[in-house]
């Protein structure tokens, strides 16, 4: 059997040389002894690589740094999500999500972060605050369809929560007519309510109708017959 590998303490880490830091340091170093044979040119690859391997650098270290507070915020919302009302899981984990938003802007866990804080804030029944990071959150996951069409739904929930129907329905209308929307049926079922909450009772009639003709497998689709028939 291999010997198992001592697990160097945190004392000896820290007397090793920053991985970052060396490289760089011997780019700068090799420049400066040969900056009489380097062009110009050369010298400025050389900068343009500290600088380039530097962000690469901070930038892995910072995604994981994000990646982990996200696991830990997930872990103390999941712990007290089922004991606590919304508006008190609100409280409890509303630092912890703002603070991975605001100093991991950009990177992939903050992201996932702002949808998950979204849900969140939208439970606890702060609405316009969810909109704002579900409108946020349409710019960064425009590529991905099905969470694309998830949070133009969320945002149809949020502007009905407000009581801006017309805002909701625009939202439902953008997934009823998207190209291969897999949620084409819900989001008719939606626009049949808000049209009838708008009074607009010919429209709401309409988007029933187009469930029962292209979606007769939609989970509601007694409802929808019973609300046709008034």
């Amino acid at each position: 059997l291999m010997a198992k590998k001592r697990k160097k303490t945190r004392k000896e880490l820290l007397k090793e040389p920053d991985e970052f830091l060396t490289f760089s340091s011997k780019l700068i170093k090799l420049a400066i002894e040969y900056k009489t044979q380097l062009t110009y040119a050369l010298g400025i690859i050389l900068v343009l690589a500290v600088i380039i391997s530097g962000i690469r650098f901070f930038s892995i270290r910072s995604e994981n740094n994000a990646s982990a507070l996200l696991n830990k915020s997930l872990t103390k919302f999941n712990s007290i999500k089922a004991e606590k009302r919304p508006d008190e899981v609100y409280g409890e984990v509303s630092a912890e999500f703002q603070f991975i938003l605001n100093k991991y802007k950009g990177k992939r866990s903050a992201k996932i972060a702002r949808l998950i804080y979204a849900d969140i804030c939208y439970n606890a029944g702060k609405y316009k605050q969810a909109i704002e990071l579900y409108k946020t959150a349409l710019t960064e996951f425009e590529k991905y369809p099905m969470i694309y069409h998830q949070i133009l739904s969320n945002l149809g929930y949020a502007y009905e929560q407000e009581e801006d129907y017309s805002t909701a329905v625009g939202y439902f209308e953008k997934i009823s007519s998207a190209t291969g929307s897999i949620r084409r049926d819900e989001a008719l079922y939606h626009l049949g309510r808000l049209y009838d909450k708008l009074g607009e009772n010919e429209k709401s009639l309409e988007a029933y109708n187009k469930i029962l003709t292209d979606h007769q497998d939609f989970i509601y689709i007694d409802l929808v017959k019973e609300r046709i028939l008034g």
